[in-house]
């Protein structure tokens, strides 16, 4: 009778051969010696721990740098968003405190500064949600009129002396620039007010100002009579003094301030720091 699994078939043979087949093969090893991926992981259904094995280096407040990782965005955008309300409500805080009790320029020094800081921690984006929390919050709690009259200009301010600050502008041309918002923010104020109240107050300031020159004319022994565009000149160069002298004032402030908060503003001429050693 033949056999029905071949010629050579022994029990000895069989059990040879599956332990033959048992033994790795070297492709085997070598898959075996490299090391898996973690996506490899976890398309197997392994648990992966959820660390990142090369987190990213921690963003700079005082430079506001975006975060690498969107793990970095989630940690640091609450801080983004608190400090921005937070220095929004203390511009607001100022703007109240000084309109019921008024302590002079002092308070007003500090009007845009808080919107600045926001800018020079966090960027453009959170220093305009800034401004902008402020004036809601000033409509709620003062009306609609004082909360614009705060926005332009010192909301608008803090945030182009933010941007200027934090780009490494020089003293000079951030004055200039601000001495610009700041007129232009006068007569939007004279402008608003003369809407509302029905009246022309910039004739009554000019009208102020023909006082004042006809009083040193007379001082001069002149008996020329101002011309109007005399006069308009003068406001408008009074204007502009002014501001420059309030925007002086306030980079005086936010350098003593802003360098204690570590955000510091580009270093004043080289006048303005002997004043500040001596002092």
């Amino acid at each position: 009778m033949s056999n029905p699994q071949g010629e050579g078939f022994s029990p000895e043979t069989a059990s040879a051969g599956e332990a033959e087949n048992q033994l790795p093969s070297p492709a085997d090893e070598q898959s075996a010696a490299e090391p898996v991926s973690e996506s490899d992981r976890s398309d197997a259904g392994e648990w992966i721990p959820d660390y990142d094995l090369n987190p990213p280096a921690p963003t700079s407040p005082s430079t506001g740098s975006a975060p690498v990782s969107d793990g970095r965005v989630r940690d640091v955008a609450p801080l983004i968003v608190v400090e921005t309300a937070f220095l929004a409500s203390t511009a607001s805080l100022i703007w109240l405190i000084n309109y019921y009790f008024p302590l002079g320029p002092v308070l007003r020094i500090f009007f845009p500064v808080p919107i600045a800081l926001v800018y020079l921690r966090w960027g453009p984006r959170a220093a305009w949600m800034g401004a902008l929390v402020s004036g809601l919050l000033l409509a709620v709690l003062m009306g609609p009129t004082r909360s614009i009259l705060f926005v332009m200009p010192f909301g608008v301010l803090g945030v182009l002396l933010g941007g200027l600050w934090r780009r490494g502008a020089g003293w000079n041309f951030s004055i200039l620039m601000g001495t610009l918002v700041g007129s232009f923010g006068v007569f939007f104020r004279i402008w608003l007010l003369s809407i509302l109240l029905g009246e022309d107050l910039w004739v009554y300031l000019t009208s102020q100002i023909t006082e004042l020159t006809e009083w040193i004319f007379e001082r001069l022994g002149l008996l020329a009579q101002p011309e109007l565009a005399l006069i308009q000149a003068i406001a408008l160069i009074i204007v502009l003094l002014n501001n420059a002298i309030y925007l002086f004032a306030v980079h005086l402030a936010a350098c003593l301030l802003l360098e204690r908060l570590g955000n510091p503003i580009p270093p004043p001429p080289p006048w303005v720091q002997v004043l500040l050693t001596e002092e």
